[in-house]
């Protein structure tokens, strides 16, 4: 095997940490040995009875793994064998997870390197003291996956707790489902960056720190490009193995010229970034490629701001399931063309949602342009156990994707799912509260949902879930920005409170965060909130409530259900393998402006009443 060069493997799977990239990569992707543990029962490597062979990174319950088992296992094993690459001595190998659901054990050669837990986020180890041995021309890496499928104080978002997939829960996802990778760095190398953009200082912040030995006298360059040329070359001193900074960009002024180094989905600019690592003799020690935006997103009062100028949301949602991969994409491409679909549809953004998702698909979303609300895979327990569960990967899935310019929202709890209790309980609240307020830590830059849907109690925005498909009815409903006290006391979508603040909350910005869910399949048994009964009378009930929605200013934005079919529900605009139900250009002419229509006549009464009182 030899090191990849470029941006895919021989899978067609990308880069798999896109914002930090060296020049070659060892894709650990294909074939593996593998065996089913059902009852979890063996600890040691020597202890597995090898049974098959799958296909990484696609999960065992994933038809394209080669396995396809949906049934229950407590833990599944993984072996694979290369001849071990060519390691300098004065560098390490480090061998990279991009996620393993739910607890994975690694031994390299026979010794236990590391553990890792949490199904969503990414892990590393250093693997370079067990490739010592000058006789050992081989390196061999084994797996274990310990996935409780019962366990629900584990984050696990729509993963099915029961054996087939019943209403919105669909098959478990167990074991390796994103890139395997190894990667050779310097004895002393560039171990994460991070970007803060500023537009009011029309400057980058950046972060950055050193893995391995330690060094003195060290230097870090920072080269940053626009579309016109280079904009900043930079050096630093490191200083206790860090380098925190304030890149000042030449501000043009105009804005005519400014918006030409903004980042919107309607001009998606990206800024180049290359870090150069120098030693104290002039010698350079690492060099790593990434990538930034200037780009501020916010609320003021009842609107959400993108750049300092508001903006309307028009998202879709998005579960991220393929029908042979399950949560792994097929290849680098289909994650690309997911992005695509969305704007093709006339949607300026997603919501991910209860998946965190591939490094990959926020790559394509930076480079193609499209926001993206990301959401924390629900835990439905509430325990101590879950409470530190959630925080633990929650902060790792922050970490991981804060760079991100198409992150502008963080979505904690989606509609009250692990805190079942929360208008009654206040543990339930104040952990709610607790995330929202740790998010803003972590993040000061970026407005945060602390439960989507309703119950608000600690929140920027709020989100409302309502599938009423009567398009008149929802106009009705949430008709004028003075009714928003009426909306927050009354209006129970769900069979839930909106907001459990309502003071604290009447002046934020309201966005109905899901709606719609329109069925159509031929199957005619699939689920969905509504169903048409052809592809017009689904088109038409599209137009109408896209129609309904566009005409009603108490809205800041929209998401509406779904992006695709997913297993059992077809309410997607597109089926499973992203064909769209009707013309793609019908959907986005919906999507992005209807046709406006009148109020009904006493709607029309009560808005010219309240014009005559004023």
């Amino acid at each position: 095997m030899s090191w990849d060069v470029g941006e895919l493997d021989r899978f067609g799977r990308g880069y798999p940490r896109p914002q930090l990239r060296r020049t070659s990569w060892m894709s650990l992707n294909g074939g593996w040995d593998f065996a089913l543990d059902r009852a979890g029962r063996w600890t040691q490597p020597h202890h597995v009875e090898w049974q098959t062979g799958i296909q990484v990174p696609f999960a065992p319950e994933a038809p394209a793994s080669g396995i396809g088992d949906t049934s229950f296992f407590r833990a599944c094993w993984y072996r694979r064998t290369l001849d071990a690459p060519p390691l300098d001595p004065r560098s390490r190998l480090i061998l990279h997870f991009g996620a393993v659901d739910y607890e994975a054990r690694v031994w390299v050669n026979g010794s236990l390197v590391g553990a890792h837990r949490g199904g969503y986020t990414p892990f590393s180890f250093d693997v370079s003291p067990w490739m010592t041995d000058p006789d050992r021309a081989a390196l061999e890496i084994v797996v274990r996956a310990d996935d409780d499928p019962l366990d629900l104080a584990k984050p696990r978002g729509k993963q099915d707790w029961q054996l087939e997939p019943h209403s919105i829960w669909y098959p478990r996802t167990t074991g390796i489902w994103q890139t395997v990778w190894l990667e050779q760095v310097p004895a002393t190398s560039i171990g994460w960056v991070r970007w803060t953009p500023n537009l009011e200082r029309w400057e980058i912040g950046l972060a950055a720190a050193l893995a391995g030995a330690d060094r003195e006298g060290l230097r870090l360059r920072v080269l940053l490009e626009g579309p016109s040329g280079l904009i900043a070359d930079d050096t630093y001193g490191v200083i206790n193995g860090e380098v925190h900074r304030r890149i000042a960009l030449s501000d043009p002024g105009v804005d005519d010229y400014r918006n030409e180094l903004l980042w919107c989905p309607e001009s998606p600019t990206l800024i180049k970034a290359r870090l150069e690592l120098w030693g104290e003799r002039g010698e350079l020690l690492d060099s790593v490629t990434s990538y930034t935006a200037l780009r501020s997103i916010a609320t003021q009062r009842e609107r959400i701001v993108l750049n300092n100028r508001p903006y309307v949301l028009r998202l879709v949602l998005d579960q991220g399931y393929w029908p042979a991969g399950g949560l792994t994409a097929p290849s680098d491409a289909h994650l690309r063309a997911d992005v695509q679909l969305a704007r093709d549809m006339g949607f300026n953004g997603v919501r991910k949602h209860q998946k965190v998702e591939d490094p990959r698909y926020l790559y394509w979303a930076d480079v193609l342009g499209l926001l993206v609300w990301e959401e924390m895979p629900s835990a439905y327990r509430f325990t101590r156990q879950s409470v530190e569960r959630v925080v633990e990967e929650w902060t790792a899935a922050i970490t991981r994707d804060y760079s991100h310019p198409c992150i502008v929202a963080w979505v904690p709890v989606n509609e009250s799912w692990g805190v079942p209790n929360l208008p009654d309980n206040p543990a339930e609240r104040h952990y709610v509260q607790a995330l929202y307020h740790l998010t803003r830590t972590l993040d000061p830059t970026r407005p945060v949902i602390g439960n989507d849907g309703w119950e608000s109690v600690a929140t920027d925005i709020v989100g409302i879930h309502d599938y009423d498909h009567d398009a008149e009815r929802l106009q009705r409903r949430y008709h004028g920005d003075q009714e928003v006290p009426r909306i927050f006391r009354r209006e129970r979508p769900g069979g839930r409170l909106l907001v459990l603040e309502g003071d604290k909350t009447a002046e934020l910005p309201i966005v109905l965060s899901e709606f719609g869910g329109i069925a159509l399949s031929p199957a005619g048994g699939a689920w969905g909130y509504s169903r048409a009964q052809g592809p017009e009378d689904y088109a038409c009930r599209y137009e109408r409530l896209m129609t309904a929605i566009h005409s009603i200013g108490l809205f800041s934005g929209f998401c509406y259900t779904q992006f695709a079919d997913t297993y059992q529900e077809a309410n997607g605009l597109l089926t499973a393998d992203r064909s769209p139900k009707i013309p793609l250009a019908r959907l986005a002419a919906a999507t992005r402006s209807p046709r406006p229509v009148p109020l009904p006549d006493e709607l029309q009464d009560h808005v010219q009443a309240r014009a005559d009182e004023a």
